[in-house]
C-alpha cells in the first residue's frame, strides 16, 4: 500500500509504495483512511522540533476513514462503518487513567509521534478508538473532529458558558476551532491575531477581531505558546478571570506571582482531551451552526503530501490530505474484509499443522 513517510535528516516527506499492510489483532480494526488533517504538531515533527522514535516514520493523527476488517472479538458488522480515529491511546491502568485524566497518562501512545501514524492507505487501531461518524457529518467535518475535541475539552475545563466574553489569542487551526465552538455555545469570542488572512477566517466563524481597547475578558485562551502572546492574554483578562494555556513551547512565560495573586487570576493548562467523555461529546455534537469543516482551506491528494505540508505553513485555515479519492465503495470494503479473513484462516491452519 501507499504511505507518506519521513526519512533522512533533515527530515523529508515522501510517498512510497509497498508499505507493509496492517493486520488486525484482538480488539482491533483496520481502517481504510479517507482523510488526514495537518496541525502544528505535525509541522514540528517535519521541521525536526519533535523527534520520531525511528526512521522511516509515518506521521499523521487527525484521521477519518472506513472500517474494512475487524480483529478477534470485534463485531464484523462494523465493516463499512465510517469512523474518526481517536489518536491518543491511554494505558487504562495508571493512576491518571483511573482518575479519568487519560490526557495525563505517562504511557500514552500518540499516533504519528511515539506510535506509527495514519498517513497511509490503511491503518490498524483499537476498536474502541474508532468512533462512528454521524450521517450528517461531511468528510470535511470528520477530518476536523479530533482537533475540535481538543478545543471542546479546553472549553469544558475552563467553565465557559453562554454569554461570556472570551478572548482567543492566536488563530491557527486550533484557535479557529475555539472561536467556532465558543460562538456555537453562545459565548462571545474575540480573537487576537496579527495575520490578516487568519483573522478574516476567524471572523467568518463567529469571532470578533479584538481592538486595542478590548480587555476585561472573563476567559482568555492562548493557543500559540509564545511568551508575548501569553503576556497579552494576561493583560487583557479581568481580575478574577482565567487564562487557559493550550499552545506549548519551552519559552518561559514571565508571569510573576505578584500579578497572579494580586489580580486573583486562574491559569489552567489544557492538554488534548480525556477518554472517553470528551471525544464522545464531540462525536455527539449537533453540527447545526458548528460545522468544523469550515476551517478547512486547502486539500491535497496523498501523492502531493509534501505540497500539503508546505501549504499548511502558509494557508490561512486548515489543510488536509484526501487519501484514496472519494473513499472505498461498500462492495470493495466487504471484499477487503473477506481477503483479510481468508488470510487469518490460512495462518491459523498453517500454525495448527
Amino acid at each position: 500500500m501507499r504511505a507518506a513517510i519521513l526519512d533522512h535528516s533533515p527530515y523529508q516527506l515522501r510517498v512510497v509504495d509497498g508499505w507493509p499492510e496492517p493486520a488486525a489483532g484482538a480488539g482491533q480494526v483496520i481502517v481504510q483512511v479517507r482523510g488526514v488533517g495537518i496541525c502544528g504538531s505535525d509541522l514540528a515533527l517535519l521541521a525536526g522540533r519533535r523527534k520520531p522514535p525511528a526512521l522511516p516514520w509515518v506521521p499523521g493523527h487527525e484521521t477519518f476513514g472506513v472500517i474494512v476488517a475487524t480483529g478477534q472479538d470485534i463485531d464484523p458488522g462494523r465493516v463499512g462503518e465510517r469512523v474518526v480515529i481517536e489518536p491518543n491511546v491511554p494505558c487504562f491502568e495508571c493512576p491518571a487513567c483511573a482518575a479519568g485524566r487519560t490526557s495525563a497518562c505517562p504511557r500514552r501512545q500518540i499516533l504519528g509521534f511515539n506510535a506509527p501514524g495514519t498517513l497511509a492507505e490503511r491503518v490498524v487501531v483499537p476498536a474502541g478508538l474508532a468512533w462512528p461518524v454521524p450521517r450528517t457529518w461531511t468528510d470535511q467535518d470528520a477530518v476536523c473532529a479530533e482537533p475540535l475535541a481538543v478545543a471542546q475539552a479546553a472549553i469544558r475545563r475552563s467553565g465557559a458558558s453562554a454569554g461570556m466574553r472570551c478572548l482567543v489569542v492566536g488563530a491557527g487551526s486550533q484557535g479557529m476551532l475555539l472561536c467556532l465552538a465558543l460562538a456555537a455555545m453562545g459565548a462571545v469570542p474575540f480573537v487576537l491575531e496579527p495575520h490578516p488572512g487568519r483573522l478574516e477566517v476567524a471572523a467568518s466563524l463567529g469571532a470578533r477581531p479584538a481592538s486595542a481597547q478590548d480587555d476585561g475578558f472573563q476567559l482568555a485562551f492562548e493557543t500559540s505558546g509564545l511568551a508575548a502572546a501569553f503576556a497579552e492574554a494576561v493583560r487583557r483578562t479581568a481580575g478574577g478571570g482565567g487564562i487557559v494555556a493550550i499552545g506549548m513551547s519551552s519559552e518561559p512565560l514571565g508571569l510573576t506571582s505578584q500579578t497572579l495573586v494580586s489580580r486573583q487570576l486562574t491559569v489552567l493548562g489544557s492538554l488534548i482531551y480525556d477518554h472517553p467523555g470528551d471525544f464522545a461529546m464531540t462525536m455527539r455534537a449537533d453540527l447545526d451552526g458548528l460545522r468544523p469543516g469550515r476551517v478547512l482551506r486547502a486539500c491535497y491528494p496523498l501523492d502531493d503530501a509534501p505540497s500539503a505540508f508546505a501549504a499548511a505553513r502558509e494557508v490561512p485555515g486548515k489543510t488536509w490530505i484526501r487519501v484514496g479519492g472519494d473513499g472505498t465503495s461498500g462492495s470493495l470494503q466487504k471484499l477487503w474484509a473477506a481477503i483479510q479473513l481468508t488470510i487469518r484462516l490460512v495462518i491459523r491452519v498453517r500454525s495448527a499443522v
